[in-house]
């Protein structure tokens, strides 16, 4: 029952980022859309995210419920030593959504719209910033259990080169993944040309991004690369990464939108499986320790009871959820309009 488990842990670490990831870079998108053209771009997001924007974060909350019920020793960890980044991060989510709200359902339509998009947008890019930060932190080696004081144990563990690095990383990939999730959107050659353009481009920047998480870790002594090039899977697993790319880009001239986006799922599901399989079978990397999730799990009658929960609620949400986007994929969604 605990590799399940650990199978839905995993599973919903993916999919936040794939479905979450690619909802926060359509704000992504906003910030680097010219004003001439940020009234379309809205309204392309609003029809490809509006409907289940919402929904985007059950994955997040299934997690933070697996960490707590099942591995209480992770979730006190990373809730103790790194709640400054995680409450930025869920504040983050927080302004996000209630700023897409305002944006629609505020009455006046026109005195706050400034101050609302301002919100969305910055906050579209925070969040991702300190998901990936957590992540970086997570596995960089930097947390100190036996800190002696706050910088040391609270502050100086995220607030350094390679964390940071992987959230700008993190940024990148969301402004990726919207970028050509939303192409398949767009109704017009015109709309399409848009968002291809913006797709090399945060494609570009997401490169750029991995090599300077790359460049990070070499010189904070983190052993990433290494971890990734011994173990042949991982190698395998960014290989596949790499030949999916010139083929994501054949599909997207061809105009086969759902093969762009399986492929770019595909890309981003192996780089973090390659991520996390070079700390295997570590979850967290401390200073002078690891933590090995199996040995982290609580009681057998938790993880049971966990474990047939989950199963039992996949059962009624996955497809719940499938259709909810399939439906709305038929009726797109429209904005109240102006008052």
């Amino acid at each position: 029952m605990v590799d399940i488990i650990i199978a839905f842990l995993y599973l919903s670490l993916l999919m936040y980022l794939l479905f979450g990831g690619a909802d926060f870079g359509a704000g992504i998108i906003e910030f680097f859309t010219s004003d001439a053209k940020k009234d379309r771009t809205r309204l392309l997001t609003y029809q490809a995210i509006g409907p289940i924007w919402e929904a985007n974060h059950m994955w997040l909350i299934i997690t933070i419920v697996i960490l707590f019920v099942g591995f209480p020793k992770v979730y006190s960890t990373v809730s103790i030593f790194l709640h400054i980044p995680v409450s930025l991060l869920l504040l983050g989510i927080i302004a996000r959504g209630t700023a897409f709200i305002f944006r629609h359902y505020d009455p006046d339509q026109g005195k706050f719209q400034p101050l609302y998009n301002l919100i969305f947008v910055y906050s579209s890019f925070l969040s991702p910033l300190f998901l990936g930060i957590l992540a970086g932190t997570i596995i960089s080696g930097r947390i100190d259990l036996e800190a002696a004081s706050f910088p040391e144990a609270y502050l100086f563990p995220w607030l350094a080169f390679f964390p940071i690095s992987v959230g700008l990383f993190t940024v990148a990939i969301c402004g990726y993944l919207a970028a050509v999730f939303l192409i398949g959107e767009a109704q017009n050659h015109e709309d399409q040309m848009l968002f291809r353009k913006k797709a090399i481009r945060m494609n570009i920047l997401t490169v750029v991004a991995g090599a300077v998480v790359f460049l990070a870790a070499t010189l904070e002594g983190i052993p990433l690369l290494a971890g990734m090039l011994e173990h042949p899977i991982t190698i395998l697993a960014l290989v596949l990464a790499s030949i999916s790319l010139p083929l994501t880009w054949k599909y997207l001239r061809e105009n086969f939108h759902m093969r762009a986006r399986i492929l770019v799922g595909f890309q981003v599901s192996m780089i973090l499986f390659a991520l996390f399989y070079s700390i295997h079978p570590a979850f967290m990397v401390f200073k002078n320790s690891v933590l090995i999730l199996k040995e982290a799990a609580a009681g057998p009658a938790t993880m049971n009871s966990l474990g047939i929960a989950l199963l039992v609620g996949s059962v009624f949400i996955l497809p719940s959820l499938f259709y909810l986007i399939y439906s709305f994929q038929k009726r797109p969604f429209q904005p109240l309009a102006k008052k």
